[in-house]
C-alpha cells in the first residue's frame, strides 16, 4: 500500500463487513472542508429527494461531535436494539428514512461527546457493523468537516461509491473545501458531485438572483476538481424555517429541484 509524505495509508481497503441482516446498494460520504457550509442539511435533502423517487434511504451520521441530522428530521428519543444486539435505525415520519446517530444513542443529546480520534473512529466502526440497516438503496453517510480521523476512517473501511462534496460561495470555504477534494482523490474515492450551498437568494417580487456571499461561477471549481455535476442551492426562508421545526421531509419545489441534477446522477449508479 502506498503512502503519502505524512505517512498516511493511501486507498480503501473496505474491510468492515455490516450486520448480516444489512444490505446496502449504494454507500455515498456528504463531505465539506469547512463547518458552516450546510453539508448537513445538503445530506438530508439528498436522502429525502431519493425517497421521493421511491429508493429505500438511511443516513448515518458521522458527525460525532456536532450532530444534526436527528434534529433536521424532529427525531427524539433512543434508538432500540433488536433481539440479536443490534440497533436498530429510527425512521423519519414522511418518508421513512432510517437513521442512526450518537444523537439517538445518549440520554443527553445535548451533552459533548468529548472523545479522542481512536473512540470517534471506533464509534463510526460500530455504527456499520453493530447496526440492523435492513435493505437499502442508499447510505448516505453524513461526515463531520476536515479530513482527519472520522473521514479517513469512513473513506478507508466503507465500500464508498464516492462523495458529494459541499461549499459555499466565499473564497475561504472554497479553499478549505480543496482539502476534503484532495482527500477523497488520494484515498481513491469518486468525486460524484459538487454543491454550493446558499449560492444565491431569489427576490420575492421580482425573480431576480443576488449573490449575497459574492459571486464566482462554481464551473471553475469544478474544472479545477473535475467534477461533472456541480449544482446552486439558493438560500431558502422555507427551509431555514422546516430545518428548525424539524419538518425537512416538508421541503417543496424551490430547493429541491435545485438537487435535481445530482441526484439524477446519484441514480446512474444503479
Amino acid at each position: 500500500m502506498s503512502e503519502n509524505k505524512g505517512n498516511m495509508p493511501l486507498g480503501a481497503d473496505n474491510s468492515l463487513t455490516p450486520s448480516e441482516d444489512s444490505e446496502m446498494s449504494h454507500v455515498i460520504a456528504v463531505v465539506s472542508g469547512k463547518g458552516g457550509v450546510g453539508k448537513s442539511t445538503v445530506t438530508a435533502l439528498l436522502a429525502v429527494e431519493l425517497a421521493k423517487r421511491g429508493y429505500k434511504v438511511g443516513i448515518l451520521d458521522a458527525d460525532l461531535t456536532g450532530a444534526s441530522i436527528p434534529y433536521l428530521f424532529g427525531l427524539q428519543g433512543l434508538l432500540k436494539v433488536t433481539e440479536k444486539g443490534l440497533l436498530e435505525p429510527m425512521k423519519t415520519a414522511q418518508f421513512g428514512i432510517k437513521v442512526v446517530s450518537i444523537a439517538l444513542v445518549m440520554e443527553n443529546p445535548e451533552m459533548a461527546v468529548i472523545w479522542r480520534g481512536p473512540l470517534l473512529s471506533k464509534a463510526i466502526q460500530q455504527f456499520w457493523t453493530d447496526v440492523d440497516w435492513g435493505e437499502l438503496d442508499y447510505l448516505l453517510v453524513d461526515m463531520p468537516p476536515g479530513t482527519s480521523d472520522v473521514p479517513l476512517t469512513v473513506m478507508q473501511m466503507l465500500p464508498l461509491d464516492g462523495v458529494v462534496v459541499v461549499t459555499s460561495p466565499q473564497d475561504m470555504a472554497r479553499s478549505v473545501v480543496k482539502k476534503a477534494y484532495h482527500m477523497a482523490n488520494q484515498l481513491q474515492v469518486p468525486v460524484l458531485g459538487l454543491v454550493e450551498n446558499m449560492s444565491y437568494v431569489t427576490c420575492p417580487h421580482c425573480g431576480e438572483r443576488f449573490s449575497i456571499f459574492g459571486q464566482k461561477p462554481l464551473t471553475e471549481a469544478a474544472q479545477e476538481f473535475n467534477v461533472q455535476v456541480c449544482v446552486e442551492l439558493p438560500v431558502d426562508p422555507q427551509l431555514a424555517e422546516l430545518t428548525d421545526q424539524g419538518n425537512i421531509e416538508q421541503i417543496t419545489v424551490a430547493t429541491s429541484s435545485s438537487l435535481k441534477e445530482l441526484v439524477d446522477a446519484l441514480e446512474t449508479l444503479n
